[in-house]
């Protein structure tokens, strides 16, 4: 709602400002429900999700640290993926003091293959803040959870409506895309018009009593049937009042984002073992990925370079000192995607001889299970014949 709109609703008398709210939120959103009919829309919904709800993990609990970690892994993860890492995670660490207080490294390692990292440094310093400023729990006030490191908007409605019962809304990817076609706003996805129409609606529509339950049924709705492509109407407990079904325009909205096209980049990647031991590099803490151990990478081309973040800004242009590659026919070849980079990767064999830097160090393969490995140098040691050693 405009801000001018919203002061002069505020200045109005207590007599006539429901009634302005009214007026004005039925102009701005013509689908708007009234609230006897929004009562009865969240009955509906909340009863199909009491019936289709997942049976998640971070489902069976209230403890708010769990669910903060439950929404730190899901953003930009599927479901599917996020299950083991929550469970693996707290049982590492059950805690916001026993993350508070662990090695950085450590936590990198339980994150490997989740990737966005930068999502795990911004948990642990939450945890911090917990464990200083709140006694180890997750603040039940907004102002508060929104000064935590990595805590949005979104977030703290999730945690604040989940695990403390507050009527707090959220919008999310699947929210944003409910509430376009259910009201049928004609909005680009994630843009800021229509992300701040969903929150205005968001708002408007989160009961005082189960919040938390109708968040996860509006984002549940949105991962089970109102999909971005193949969405099953039939199944709806909505469909009575969407408008774009009454529009025929599902398939339309909310109306795609424009993508830029991913830059492609050529690495080689060194594998140099003794014996049961290979050579990892780590990245620095200011890189993409810092922390994490890799395979010696080289950028050897990229797209784009000196327009921002070329090749450069991912992997350095040389080997660290002392090591080389030997000649002879490469080990294999992979693809991978890197936040705007489509990655070509040639893995050779390789030499380390003489002084080398002290991001360089030998990991037998064990210990490679509990490392915090880059997904692209997984991926390279898992299309090795014989490695690990043993193997055929």
């Amino acid at each position: 709602m405009p801000p001018s709109v919203c002061s002069t609703i505020a200045r109005a008398p207590a007599g006539i400002r429901g009634r302005l709210v009214t007026a004005v939120t039925t102009s701005l959103f013509p689908a708007l429900p009234s609230p006897a009919r929004a009562a009865r829309l969240r009955t509906r919904l909340l009863q199909w999700y009491g019936e289709n709800a997942r049976d998640l993990p971070w489902r069976r609990t209230s403890d708010a640290y769990a669910i903060l970690v439950s929404e730190a892994m899901l953003q930009q993860t599927q479901v599917a993926t996020v299950v083991d890492y929550y469970r693996r995670f707290l049982k590492a660490f059950p805690d916001a003091r026993s993350l508070a207080d662990a090695k950085e490294e450590d936590v990198l390692a339980l994150w490997s293959g989740l990737g966005y990292y930068r999502r795990a440094r911004s948990l642990q310093s939450a945890a911090r803040v917990m464990v200083t400023e709140h006694a180890g729990h997750f603040p039940g006030e907004e102002e508060a959870a929104l000064d935590l490191p990595g805590v949005g908007r979104y977030t703290a409605g999730a945690v604040l409506s989940i695990a403390y019962g507050l009527p707090q809304a959220l919008v999310d990817g699947n929210v944003e895309r409910v509430f376009s076609r259910f009201f049928g706003l004609d909005g680009v996805s994630g843009s800021r018009e229509l992300v701040a129409q969903c929150w205005e609606l968001a708002e408007l529509l989160v009961p005082q009593k189960r919040a938390g339950d109708w968040n996860q049924a509006l984002m549940e709705l949105g991962a089970l049937i109102c999909t971005p492509r193949q969405t099953d109407c039939a199944e709806c407990p909505l469909k009575r009042s969407c408008q774009a079904r009454k529009e025929g325009r599902v398939s339309e909205l909310p109306r795609p984002k424009v993508r830029a096209p991913a830059k492609a980049m050529e690495v080689e990647m060194l594998f140099i073992r003794r014996g049961p031991r290979i050579l990892l590099e780590q990245r620095a803490d200011g890189q993409a990925l810092g922390g994490l151990w890799q395979l010696p990478t080289r950028a050897i081309g990229s797209e784009g370079e000196g327009e921002g973040e070329g090749a450069s800004g991912l992997f350095a242009e040389e080997w660290p000192g002392g090591l080389g590659a030997e000649d002879g026919p490469d080990l294999g070849r992979l693809r991978h995607g890197i936040m705007r980079f489509s990655i070509r990767a040639r893995l050779r064999p390789g030499t380390a001889r003489g002084r080398k830097g002290s991001a360089l160090a030998w990991f037998e393969a064990e210990q490679l299970e509990s490392l915090g490995l880059t997904a692209m140098a997984r991926k390279a040691l898992a299309g090795l014949k014989d490695w690990p050693p043993g193997t055929d």
